[in-house]
């Protein structure tokens, strides 16, 4: 890979920058009359810590990585943000990414102006290794991988994803918003033998935290430093932080929402397959099935109408005629059982 130096831009190495009143001076037990709070309203009146430490300690222990290589953001979306705003410069360089996937690093490329180079999945929705390898040229920047993807619901080979990470010239960011859902699969043990490559994660899924946005990026010291000299100063609100810090006491509620999920999605995976407008189910390491239809477009508005919601995938890559479908309680994937056989009796 090309080292840091070559790849961040040069208006970010030469950044001086903001000092907040928590950086210069970080504790609780002090008299604080640095940073024009209002002393009233505690603990509220207060600006959060600007790196999360309790936060991050305790994320730490949990992930077991070292407190340095965690950057936390508003969602995973601002560490996506923050990769293109350190490493891509607009209107010259250029990023890699599979197709189909999350569509927010489309989005973030063009509000950055970014050219995205998108590399068709394989029929079977593997990666195209030498493709990706191609479509790269000397001002390709970063290499965007979701697994298990989105929409697809797969992971992807191991082998494929290091060969990758090894022969890209770049930063190679690896997106695993699915991640507790395979544990095993996980790349965060690798990031000491892989210095250009950047973990994704987040509280969304798994955790049940959708609703606070959290997300994590895992790196290297010097990425996650340069991460922390262009995020803004607070970028985490301490309801955020203080929030997620009382879930995280309860990791064993999260391992049995994902073992539920886990039983449900089976359970509907056996459901669907009774259907006579499924064409194909495919398999799944997230908590969703993609599913191919012959009415895709009919069927998500016949679901509207009962008040269910899914996601029609039918005008995406590869995704011709399906449906993408969130695992939920047992009493929610009754009621889309229920509504489905339904639209079978009435309109098949």
């Amino acid at each position: 890979m090309k080292s840091l130096d070559q790849l961040v831009r040069p208006n970010i190495k030469s950044l001086k920058p903001y000092s907040s009143a928590r950086d210069e001076f970080s504790g609780e037990e002090a008299v604080f009359l640095d940073a024009n709070e209002n002393p009233y309203n505690q603990p509220y009146n207060r600006y959060p810590d600007p790196y999360q430490r309790k936060l991050k300690k305790r994320i730490a222990e949990i992930k077991h990585v070292s407190e340095d290589s965690i950057f936390l953001g508003n969602g995973s979306d601002e560490a996506i943000d923050l990769a293109f705003r350190a490493f891509c410069e607009p209107g010259l360089d250029n990023v890699v990414s599979i197709d189909p996937t999350y569509g927010m690093y489309q989005v973030a490329a063009d509000i950055n102006n970014i050219e995205t180079r998108k590399v068709k999945l394989t029929s079977d929705f593997e990666l195209d290794v030498d493709a990706l390898l191609k479509a790269a040229d000397d001002h390709t920047k970063l290499l965007f991988i979701c697994s298990p993807n989105n929409p697809t619901g797969n992971s992807f080979k191991a082998d494929d994803i290091v060969k990758l990470i090894e022969q890209f010239e770049g930063i190679v960011v690896l997106d695993e918003a699915y991640i507790d859902f395979v544990p095993e699969k996980s790349f965060l043990k690798k990031l000491p033998t892989y210095p250009n490559l950047i973990v994704l994660q987040t509280f969304s899924k798994a955790w049940g935290m959708a609703g606070i946005r959290l997300g994590m990026a895992f790196a290297s010291q010097e990425i996650i430093r340069i991460f922390n000299h262009i995020k803004y100063p607070y970028n985490v609100n301490i309801l955020t932080q203080e929030k997620a810090f009382d879930l995280l006491a309860a990791e064993e509620d999260k391992n049995k929402w994902v073992a539920d999920l886990m039983e449900q999605k089976k359970l509907m995976t056996q459901q669907f397959d009774g259907y006579s407008f499924v064409e194909k189910i495919y398999p799944s390491d997230a908590n969703y099935l993609l599913i191919k239809t012959t009415a895709p477009r009919e069927i998500y508005n016949y679901l509207v109408e009962q008040g269910v919601i899914i996601r029609d995938r039918s005008t995406v890559a590869l995704c011709e005629g399906c449906l993408r479908v969130t695992i939920g309680t047992q009493e929610e994937n009754n009621s889309l059982y229920q509504a489905l056989g339904k639209y079978e009796q009435e309109c098949m």
